[in-house]
């Protein structure tokens, strides 16, 4: 029977970082990068179903610092070099001698920049990772009107700026862009979820600067450090990187895989969780029977997650 997750302090840059663990208390580790605006609960799905599939491995999914249970890093700007920076001193608290990381959206750039300072996992997933970027192509003017959302939210008093930005009504349409599934069961789950979770950040100023890092950087400035295996695992429909992006990256990182997704977009996390998982396993199964070379696969359209 799989572990329901227990929680975790580790100290990282002077504070404790919060997170949880599903699976096994000791043993093989994975650890979980969650995107921006989140928390763990965006993960919660696939960390459980690994550990359901793979029950000896130990599942970390740390809250980033600013978001969900993790505070702020005090006098720090939360860029992306601070990130990768705190990633690398988690992954030292928790798994010394040697994990698999895995980033999702944001989370794939905090991985990136983590590797190119020095982070050393043994293998890589990249699930819908930033591969293009956003302030240049279709979805530039999107950006630019979300920069001013969270530039005018700063200016606010602190008490104003939260109810801005993390307004029912404005979560709820980004919700809503980001969702394809049709499933109208599932569609509203991740609502839910959404409306939960996407506004526990620690203040509006590390909000920003958090927002910035993601919209400034892209994972394909990271990948020659991708030395080890590396799978990417993406949305057909994702809005925030197009396909061509993805194939493009898998191309750059010799031997890596690709699993498409199709049907999904952004939310490969909540709308399929199972197959996401599935490819984790696949993926993390001894190097010594893993296939070499690179492969594109697509996957069999199948949709649900729980929490």
């Amino acid at each position: 029977m799989t572990l329901a997750p227990r929680a975790l302090r580790i100290p990282a840059l002077g504070v404790d970082t919060r997170a949880w663990i599903y699976g096994a208390d000791a043993g093989e580790t994975l650890l979980l990068v969650h995107g921006f605006r989140g928390d763990h609960h965006g993960l919660a799905g696939i960390a459980a179903r690994i550990a359901a599939l793979r029950p000896e491995l130990r599942i970390v999914v740390p809250d980033l610092p600013g978001f969900g249970e993790s505070p702020a890093i005090p006098g720090r700007s939360h860029d992306l070099a601070l990130y990768g920076e705190w990633l690398r001193a988690v992954a030292d608290a928790v798994a010394p001698d040697g994990f698999d990381v895995l980033g999702h959206s944001f989370g794939s750039l905090v991985v990136a920049a983590a590797i190119s300072q020095g982070l050393h996992p043994r293998r890589l997933i990249l699930i819908n990772p930033i591969s293009s970027p956003a302030l240049a192509g279709p979805q530039a003017a999107l950006t630019q009107l979300a920069i001013g959302y969270y530039r005018a939210a700063e200016l606010l008093p602190d008490r104003a700026a939260r109810s801005l930005l993390g307004h029912p009504a404005i979560v709820r349409v980004m919700s809503e862009v980001m969702a394809k599934t049709r499933d109208p069961e599932l569609r509203a789950w991740i609502h839910d979820q959404h409306a939960r979770y996407f506004s526990t950040f620690a203040d509006p100023s590390t909000l920003l600067e958090a927002f910035r890092a993601s919209v400034s950087h892209t994972v394909v400035e990271h990948s020659s450090a991708f030395t080890m295996p590396t799978l990417v695992i993406a949305g057909e429909r994702d809005d925030i990187t197009p396909l061509v992006k993805q194939l493009d990256l898998q191309r750059r990182v010799r031997g890596s895989q690709l699993r498409i997704v199709p049907g999904s977009g952004h939310l490969v996390h909540y709308e399929a969780v199972h197959d996401a998982a599935a490819y984790v396993v696949e993926f993390i199964a001894p190097l010594s029977v893993a296939s070499p070379g690179t492969r594109t696969i697509a996957s069999a359209p199948a949709f649900g997650g729980s929490a």
